[in-house]
């Protein structure tokens, strides 16, 4: 069977089979019941994403006829994610919220609430709620308000007249979003249980208070979901910080791509929400329970249930091999360190920086930014840093999806401090991730500088490093620290750069040395030689990697893929990729090591094992400054083995293998888990 006959999977559909293996984690009696009820609150937040950018991009191709989107293709996405909508209702009304509720957990409306209970609820509607609303009644001089991305709002119909004797039976009610959307009712008035009232049934059982004098007819919660693309042309702005700032004020109000409303909401209500935003019946999702369920994860942070949650877990620092009193340059002077997060700590990672602000000897500091969060250790340390007059260089990815903001203003304090600012390439994002520091060493004639390097597949981000699995290394390899100084002078000032020592960087090489690899373990397995690759990414979506994995199999190499997302080749086809296995692994962490792994022989010299920052996706190869690098000395290669393949290649608790269409099952629940077993690893060193 000829590659011509490989049927790539559905791209979106893909996505959405994740995020049902996701859901499925909420149904999973052997995770906590705090845990299930977030893990539906992740589904929602996906979700959402998913619309703001996916599905939204699916529209405009639809709308643009750019490339091959045909009406049905929508149709077939949202169909899908009406399904799995309905599905995540279902459980939370039909499993968690009657757990809870047996483990004195409740969540009250208005109809549950005693009289005591009604009467603290509308104190605190009067004190905190009410003050904060207004409606705004539809008529000529008062249109429809502009609603923003996601924003919580009712859509009430009136009887009767307003204040001056006319008609306007439509008026919508904006729920401010500094009010928390679930509160917690007192003991005093809930003795014995853990209750709490949600925002949205607050204002419900008041609404009539807002509107004296005339009656409500009917109301339903509605919230709108708009395309949030950041969207302007790179080649004609002159200050792309500016432009990025410019338009995250309008970033609120794209165009609408889904429309939330309760299943009680009357047809006559939501179709003049649809109209409004200009949607089509297919847009409409009307929801079993609250709408945004995300806002739920304030329920499970306010519940007092230890046993509840996921036993604590405090990543370990590693002793052994970077002694927290001796001081890390003079360690990563004699050998690299790998960390493992979230197994080991972060800490390493923050120290590494802090020693090097503090250090006089060190003279420069050079540090992407991609995802740090708006407090972050890290940027206050090079802001520190620059304020100390040492050279920092700084380049922050301000098209971060979502993390804009926080990167520009990131930017702006770093500037205000003295440190040079640069935003990367022109039309591509910078996404690796490296912070380099040069130091001066010795004295005399042996004076000279020495450059430490920090690596990592995933951000420099403390708060994400505990509850996402990444690798990073440190090191004072003269090659790599070289190839890293060169990748800083490109993103500072896109000169031609001299050829890589160990770095491989897209998208300049990187797509190309994937696919030679793969063609030395396709030539390898042709001849009969031994023949393996191993990729685990989160995502693998990439046509001609596909169409290379294919290739290999064919010839009948082995190879084993371990997918957290979206995978667009289906696996186990007869005569077409037989030889391929593809498995998703979905646990307590996050998955997000980005690991590879080619053989072409027996021997040590017919092999490679290489960490990236970079899915398997043409925007990462093509569209982004993304970096691999090698692992090659002996015990970091076998850890790198040990800890981020071989035990996700046996997990059976946490995976799931995907078959020839695209469908995923749990591989064996009663087995083991190799996120479980590397907690309990760590924990006895």
């Amino acid at each position: 069977m000829t590659l011509k006959a490989l049927r790539l999977l559905d791209r979106e559909q893909a996505i959405l089979e994740f995020q049902r293996r996701v859901l499925a984690q909420a149904m999973r009696e052997d995770v906590p019941l705090l845990e299930r009820l977030r893990y539906l609150c992740i589904v929602s937040s996906n979700l959402d994403e998913f619309f703001e950018v996916r599905f939204s991009d699916l529209l405009d191709a639809l709308r643009d006829k750019s490339g091959d989107i045909k009406h049905e293709d929508v149709e077939r996405v949202g169909a899908a994610a009406h399904e799995l909508i309905d599905s995540q209702y279902a459980i939370y009304n039909d499993q968690l919220m009657p757990a809870l509720q047996q483990r004195g957990i409740l969540i009250r409306n208005h109809a549950e609430r005693n009289e005591t209970q009604r009467r603290w609820v509308a104190r605190f509607f009067e004190r905190e709620v009410r003050p904060l609303l207004v409606p705004v009644s539809l008529d000529p001089a008062h249109p429809f308000p502009q609603v923003a991305n996601k924003a919580l709002h009712f859509i009430v119909k009136l009887s009767g007249k307003d204040a001056l004797g006319r008609d306007s039976p439509i008026a919508i009610v904006k729920v401010p979003r500094v009010l928390p959307r679930v509160i917690r009712l007192p003991q005093h008035v809930a003795p014995g249980e853990q209750c709490f009232v949600l925002l949205s049934s607050v204002i419900r059982a008041h609404l009539t208070e807002l509107f004296p004098g005339r009656e409500v007819v009917s109301f339903s919660q509605f919230r709108v979901t708009r395309d949030s693309d950041l969207e302007f042309d790179e080649d004609l702005v002159g200050n792309l910080r500016h432009a990025v700032r410019s338009s995250l004020t309008t970033r609120h109000f794209g165009r609408a791509v889904r429309l939330e409303v309760v299943r009680s909401c009357p047809e006559e209500l939501y179709q003049l929400l649809l109209r409004q935003f200009d949607l089509p019946d297919a847009a409409l999702y009307r929801v079993n329970g609250p709408v945004n369920l995300v806002r739920l994860n304030e329920l499970i942070d306010q519940t007092q249930a230890p046993d509840l949650r996921f036993e604590p877990h405090e990543p370990v620092w590693p002793q052994g091999r970077l002694p927290r009193q001796k001081p890390m340059f003079d360690r990563l002077a004699k050998a690299d360190v790998l960390l493992h997060h979230p197994f080991e700590s972060f800490e390493p990672v923050i120290k590494f920086l802090r020693q090097a602000v503090d250090d006089p000897e060190v003279l420069a500091i050079k540090q992407t930014i991609y995802r740090t969060g708006t407090e972050s250790v890290l940027m206050d340390l090079l802001v520190e840093a620059a304020r100390r007059g040492k050279e920092v260089l700084a380049v922050v990815e301000l098209k971060a999806r979502f993390d804009e903001e926080a990167n520009v203003n990131w930017a702006e304090r770093l500037e205000a401090a003295g440190a040079q600012v640069v935003y990367g390439i022109v039309g591509l994002k910078t996404h690796g991730k490296m912070l380099l520091v040069t130091r001066r060493e010795g004295s005399g004639a042996k004076r000279r500088l020495r450059r430490y390097l920090h690596l990592s597949t995933g951000n420099y981000n403390p708060r994400t490093a505990r509850f996402y699995t990444d690798i990073g290394l440190l090191t004072a390899d003269p090659a790599l620290t070289a190839d890293a100084d060169a990748v800083f002078g490109l993103l500072a000032s896109t000169s031609h750069m001299r050829r890589m020592h160990k770095l491989v960087l897209a998208p300049f090489a990187m797509h190309a040395r994937w696919c030679g690899y793969l063609e030395q373990v396709r030539k390898a397995a042709a001849a009969g030689h031994s023949a393996r690759v191993v990729v685990k990414i989160n995502a693998l979506t990439d046509v001609e990697l596909i169409e290379a994995l294919v290739a290999c199999g064919q010839a009948g190499a082995q190879i084993d893929l371990i997918v957290r997302g979206a995978c667009r080749l289906a696996p186990g086809v007869p005569g077409l990729s037989d030889n391929i296995r593809v498995r998703s692994i979905v646990g307590r962490f996050l998955e997000h090591t980005r690991v590879m792994y080619f053989r072409w022989g027996e021997n040590e010299r017919e092999e490679a094992l290489y960490l990236s920052s970079a899915d398997w996706m043409s925007r990462n190869m093509r569209g982004r400054i993304e970096l691999a690098w090698p692992i090659t000395e002996p015990k970091l290669r076998q850890r790198v083995i040990d800890e981020a393949i071989q035990p996700y290649l046996h997990d059976g608790k946490d995976a799931w293998r995907q078959d020839a269409r695209g469908h995923y099952a749990r591989v064996d629940p009663e087995g083991q888990s190799a996120q479980q077993a590397l907690v309990e690893r760590y924990r006895a060193e």
